[in-house]
């Protein structure tokens, strides 16, 4: 199992695969079994957005068992948490914030639960 950071910037977290595009992103995602998926919503001029791959994830039931929105855009963590909220299945939490630090302990030092 992988965990994926989503980010056209930003440096990915200890323990997670970094997604420079939402292509990256969705490849990881229909390939690999995700636990914990963190998206950002502005992914640059050049590509799309954290709301095209919310709506993918619906579109392709690609849901990991937990999802992060570290975005700084207000407006789009809102987009991306209408779009996964209510679609996700029973086992998929939706977060609308970062990766706190406890359960990125968590996951560096192996004993995260997922």
């Amino acid at each position: 199992m992988i965990h994926v950071y989503m980010d056209d910037y930003r440096r990915a977290p200890e323990g997670f695969t970094l997604a420079r595009t939402t292509e990256e992103c969705l490849l990881l995602l229909r390939e690999c079994e995700v636990g914990v998926l963190s998206l950002d919503y502005d992914m640059g001029l050049e590509d799309e957005t954290g709301g095209f791959v919310a709506k993918s994830i619906v579109l392709e039931a690609l849901f990991p068992r937990e999802i992060y929105l570290h975005t700084s855009s207000a407006s789009g963590r809102k987009e991306m948490f209408e779009l996964l909220y209510p679609a996700r299945p029973e086992a998929t939490t939706v977060h609308t914030g970062p990766v706190p630090p406890e359960k990125l302990r968590e996951i560096v030092s192996g004993a995260s639960d997922l």
